[in-house]
């Protein structure tokens, strides 16, 4: 069985370098280790409702002209880091710090990472080792179990352009978050902007937003009880009920940006981190523990295969281990840049 094949049934459970024109130096990887943050005021943008986000093109106001476009700068400060009402990897809960940065509103879209590569000629490691991992649900009503893990799929010709394998495509999701990307892949377009991936620390400070976690026996809803991001809704793998409007992945920015006036740092797709997995290997849900590689990444926030009967991840505090050299349907990234005090 291949790498890949392994990926997909195991690691998967959670369920590109220079271009001419960029616009910023390589800037160094913040590596301060991030009790309560100081909200950033949130920045008016178009974003945050299902209208807006049907019509993004999935490049931000300013693209290729002013090196912040599309982020928005956070003060740092102190927080709590992990939770001790969570998964087991998720403590012990300590105080972290975060000095300033910047960070992306939403999630690299794929009009993004379409510049980066018409940019640069950049090709992905999906595309060289031809293949991706697929969610596919399995049949409701045979009226017995299927295996764990076995709704994920190695696909031949599954990569960013074609997210579900030979037959899918990226035309009308431009706006959308990419995915099938390894986690070199999105570092090689951070660094083409003079950015990196966050540390899990940068990340973490940023979905908390206030300070307040969300709780693990409630899914991310608003005050008005509707969902208030992409999860799954319904009886996991079988059946999303599409409270939220969405089958798998929506556009970048359909839902109210939190307290920093970030969107989708729940729920849609997981995310890469720069950091290197470290912590316990429990199941993605119930089920065995999955065996990933020696090379382990660390992602962040949950997908839209998160639900409350099987992946509890959708919240700040959550994290989880993948093959580093695997793409997936249900995992990308945002970038992340030093800021001045």
């Amino acid at each position: 069985m291949s790498r890949f094949a392994r990926g997909a049934a195991l690691a998967l459970a959670a369920g590109a370098v220079l271009a001419a024109g960029a616009v910023l130096a390589a800037g160094a990887l913040l590596t301060n280790h991030a009790l309560r943050a100081t909200p950033a005021a949130p920045v008016a943008a178009a974003l945050g409702n299902s209208a807006a986000c049907a019509t993004y093109s999935g490049l931000p106001p300013g693209w290729g002209s002013d090196p912040h476009a599309g982020m928005q700068r956070l003060p740092g400060g102190r927080f709590v880091l992990g939770a001790d009402d969570g998964y087991a990897e998720e403590r012990p809960v300590r105080e972290a710090t975060a000095a300033p940065f910047w960070i992306d509103r939403t999630e690299v879209t794929n009009a993004q990472y379409d510049a980066f590569v018409r940019a640069t000629g950049y090709v992905t490691e999906g595309e060289r080792h031809g293949s991706g991992a697929v969610f596919r649900a399995p049949p409701a009503g045979r009226g017995q179990e299927v295996a764990y893990g076995s709704w994920w799929h190695a696909v031949q010709g599954a990569d960013w352009r074609h997210p579900e394998g030979p037959g899918s495509s990226l035309r009308g999701r431009e706006n959308q978050p990419v995915v099938q990307l390894t986690r070199a892949d999105a570092a090689a377009y951070a660094r083409w902007l003079g950015r990196s991936l966050p540390t899990e620390a940068q990340w973490e400070y940023a979905a908390r937003a206030d300070g307040q976690p969300e709780r693990i026996e409630r899914g991310p809803r608003g005050k008005d009880g509707r969902p208030a991001a992409n999860f799954w809704q319904g009886i996991f793998p079988y059946l999303d009920s599409r409270e939220d409007g969405y089958a798998d992945r929506a556009p970048v920015g359909c839902y109210p940006a939190n307290g920093m006036g970030l969107h989708d740092m729940i729920g849609n797709v997981w995310e890469w981190t720069s950091d290197r997995w470290h912590g316990s290997h429990l199941p993605h849900g119930t089920g065995a523990p999955a065996a990933l590689s020696a090379e382990e990444g660390l992602i962040k926030g949950g997908s839209f295969l998160c639900a409350s009967d099987f992946c509890t991840r959708y919240r700040a505090a959550a994290r989880h281990p993948q093959d580093a050299a695997l793409g997936a349907a249900h995992v990308g990234f945002r970038t992340v840049l030093p800021a001045a005090p």
